[in-house]
């Protein structure tokens, strides 16, 4: 397992975005943190980052929002309102979990049995009103050349 840890000023977000863009092993990314932490804040740095033009909020009561990059796409969820797997599976969650897109994925352990074994994970704390703790996890020891990210990125 590799882990990076660091703690950011929100003023500093879009270089963090780009440093971990450049340490991402897998499409498939977990935002943890608690309201408020700056998940959907930092998702819109990455997409900033993978030079994305659309505007960027957050899918509280969509629970999916697809944007646009070159070559690609973003799928950046919120599952904070699902209550339930079959919720999940009712708007066709396999679908997205075998494609080759990207996903962003906030309040995932509300759906942790469906979360592809091959993901990377980014846990986001308060430290005050301009800085954030952030941890990065990727279980590289999952990964082989076969499931390696080996195209571009973006």
């Amino acid at each position: 397992m590799k882990t990076v840890a660091s703690t950011y000023n929100l003023q500093q977000i879009d270089s963090v975005a780009s440093d971990i863009l450049k340490q991402l092993e897998f499409k498939v990314v977990v935002f943890n943190g608690d309201m408020g932490t700056g998940k959907t804040t930092l998702i819109k740095a990455l997409l900033k980052a993978m030079n994305s033009n659309d505007v960027v909020n957050s899918p509280t009561f969509a629970i999916v929002n697809e944007y646009s990059i070159p070559n690609d796409k973003v799928y950046h969820f919120d599952f904070y309102r699902i209550e339930s797997l079959e919720e999940a599976f009712n708007f066709g969650i396999e679908d997205y979990m075998n494609s080759d897109h990207w996903l962003f994925i906030e309040w995932a352990d509300r759906i942790a049995p469906l979360l592809p074994e091959l993901h990377s994970t980014i846990d986001i704390t308060v430290v005050d009103e301009e800085n954030r703790s952030l941890k990065l996890t990727i279980e590289n020891e999952l990964l082989t050349e076969h499931n390696a990210m080996t195209a571009p990125k973006f």
